[in-house]
């Protein structure tokens, strides 16, 4: 049982995804914060100003637009930046190190481990 943890563990994968999450909420974390500092007030001075812009009201409820806008460049360049960060340079060290022979390797066993998920859970729905 303990060796199985360790298999699992030391597969790659794990270390890969925690490295992609930490990355990624230290992405996010730097992106929030420069839309609050940069974003945010340039959308306030873009749509009126002051303490209306980004903003109308209708009935006494208001309706934040510009926090909207914030959200969406966030998104946008949060998602840029995770590519140009992390994915981009992942697969050119991935070209540099794997050879194709050793690519298609990977590939191959990731279907294989794929197919015998696929197999075992069939097995378990037949009677």
């Amino acid at each position: 049982m303990i060796q199985g943890f360790k298999d699992f563990l030391m597969r790659g994968n794990v270390v890969e995804l925690a490295v992609a999450v930490v990355m990624g909420a230290a992405l996010t974390a730097l992106v929030a914060s420069f839309g609050e500092a940069f974003l945010n007030p340039l959308i306030t001075l873009v749509t009126g100003g002051a303490e209306m812009g980004g903003s109308f009201t209708v009935n006494d409820v208001e309706f934040p637009y510009g926090a909207f806008i914030n959200g969406l460049l966030v998104f946008f360049l949060t998602a840029l930046a995770v590519y140009f960060v992390i994915v981009l340079p992942f697969n050119k060290l991935r070209e540099r190190i794997m050879t194709p022979a050793e690519e298609e390797k990977v590939e191959r066993e990731e279907q294989i481990v794929l197919l015998e998920e696929i197999r075992d859970l069939l097995r378990q729905r037949q009677p």
